[in-house]
Formats: structure tokens, C-alpha cells, sequence
């Protein structure tokens, strides 16, 4: 029988040691390169967009029928991601429940060049109810409205299978696309009475804050209160649209005040009632301080 000396038996136990050793560190190398890929894999796809395809908000004019009267009612809608937004914006306005526009109504397509939008509709959109004069005159106004929220966008014209002549000319056979490129309009956008475009949802806020939107309320005049997350007011002031009701118009006005530290607040804008002053038609924005 062959016995190990206790230097030779000593030697060996010590050489299994150390390769198990030098194989727990190669699979922690291991482990630390496919973790290094993973964070790579992670950093390109937010380098590539991946990560930031979120659903986009668009705002959307729809025209509304009462027993007295017909006006636009500007809405907000949110759509998956994609890079025509543009033409989502349309499309939606077209296939929403709310729409006046033929249901199998396509946009073949949309160019914008110098602030110029060409919409091209599919022979579709001419198979119209009747909606009369100012219903047609209203849905053009709401396409118009629609796209010239975006604002690389000043005027709109119309095709339909690619031409402004001919069927096209006469649209729904009121109004028709003699004057055309069309321009924004917001005179009959009765509803919301109040909507801000700035600052937008959960903006991070400086100081002072630059407070934009359009009102169509009494006298024009819109009030403005700033509060923290727990409820206490930084600063209130007002802002005189440049139309009052039953016109509309736009506001704009700078609300100056003390950063609290970080957190969360609430822009509120509304107007008060002439009887009895209370807050009417309040829009919330929510904000943050940096």
C-alpha cells in the first residue's frame, strides 16, 4: 500500500485548494461580464429610444351638436407611440365615437413644409351626412384645430386622393376648399372654458413660473393659485385673457414665489363666478421644484 507523507498529502490538499479558488474567481468574472452585458444592453436600448416609447397625449377637436347651438370641444386622447403623430392625431379625430367624419374615412397621407400641413384624405371622407353649413364648416375647423396644436403647424389644406379640384372642391357641399390653406380658429371652441399649455403635467418648475393657456370665460379674467404638496399656498395672482367670453382668448403671465424644498405641488386656474364667487371650470396641473 502506498501512503502519502504528511509534506506530500499536505501539498495536494493545498493545490485543491487553490483551484477551487481560482474557479469560484473565473465564475465571478463570469458572472460580472454577462451583468456588465445585461447593464450595456440596458444603456444602449435607452441610448436607442427603446425605453422612451411612451404613449403620446394629443389634443383633439370634435364638434358637438345642441338643440341651439353647434361649436367644437377641444379633448385630450392618448395614442401608443409612433413617430407620425401627425397623422395619429387626424386619424383619431376621424375614428373616434364622437366624429362627424365617415367611419371608413383613411389618411393616405400628411407632408408639413414651412409650416404648411397637406392632409390627404381617401375618396371616403366626401360620403358625408348631412351636417349642414356650419357642421361642415366645423369639421374642417376641427381638423384645422387639431393639427395646428402642433407647433411646427400654421395652416392646413385638404386633398382627397390627391387633388383639391373637382368633388374635392365642393367637400360636403356647403362651405367647400375654395379658401383654402385654412387656419386655427378657436372661437367656437366652447369646452373646456379653461385649458393650460403651460406648464404641462408634472413639469419640473422654476422660479418665476411661466403660466400659459386659453379661457373663455367672464371678462377674460382667470385666477391663479400655487400650492404645495400639503395643501399650502405659495403664491395666487390672475390673468386677463385677450378676449372674454362669449369670445375666446389666450392668457399668459409669470407667478413668482419661495422654492419650498424638493416635493410636489398643484397649479390651479379657474375663474370666480360673479354671484356668489365661486371657483368655476378649475383646471389642476400637477408640478414639481427641482
Amino acid at each position: 500500500m502506498y501512503i502519502l507523507s504528511a509534506g506530500t498529502a499536505l501539498r495536494r490538499c493545498l493545490f485543491l485548494m487553490l483551484v477551487l479558488v481560482v474557479a469560484v474567481i473565473v465564475a465571478g468574472c463570469s458572472l460580472s461580464r454577462d451583468n456588465n452585458n445585461d447593464s450595456n444592453k440596458d444603456s444602449e436600448n435607452k441610448n436607442n429610444g427603446v425605453q422612451e416609447q411612451t404613449d403620446i397625449s394629443l389634443n383633439v377637436y370634435f364638434v358637438k351638436f345642441t338643440a341651439d347651438d353647434a361649436y367644437l370641444v377641444r379633448e385630450e386622447r392618448v395614442v401608443p407611440h409612433t413617430d407620425q403623430v401627425a397623422q395619429a392625431a387626424v386619424e383619431t379625430l376621424i375614428n373616434d365615437e364622437k366624429s362627424i367624419f365617415p367611419s371608413d374615412t383613411k389618411v393616405l397621407d400628411i407632408s408639413i413644409e414651412k409650416g404648411l400641413a397637406t392632409i390627404n384624405f381617401s375618396k371616403e371622407v366626401l360620403y358625408n351626412s348631412n351636417v349642414g353649413s356650419t357642421g361642415e364648416a366645423l369639421g374642417i375647423q376641427s381638423v384645422v384645430n387639431t393639427l395646428t396644436e402642433f407647433p411646427n403647424i400654421e395652416k392646413v389644406a385638404f386633398l382627397v386622393e390627391g387633388s383639391a379640384e373637382g368633388p374635392a372642391k365642393d367637400w360636403w357641399g356647403h362651405i367647400g376648399l375654395y379658401d383654402q390653406p385654412f387656419t386655427r380658429d378657436l372661437y367656437k371652441v366652447y369646452e373646456p372654458a379653461i385649458w393650460v399649455t403651460h406648464p404641462s403635467e408634472s413639469q419640473v418648475v422654476g422660479i418665476p413660473l411661466l403660466i400659459k393657456g386659453s379661457a373663455r370665460v367672464y371678462e377674460g379674467t382667470v385666477q391663479i393659485r400655487l400650492s404645495d404638496n400639503s395643501g399650502t399656498v405659495l403664491a395666487e395672482s390672475f390673468a386677463t385673457a385677450s378676449e372674454g367670453a362669449p369670445g375666446r382668448g389666450d392668457f399668459e403671465t409669470s407667478l413668482k414665489f419661495n422654492l419650498p424644498s424638493e416635493g410636489k405641488g398643484t397649479l390651479e386656474v379657474y375663474w370666480e363666478s360673479p354671484k356668489d364667487g365661486s371657483e368655476q371650470d378649475k383646471v389642476t396641473v400637477p408640478v414639481q421644484w427641482p
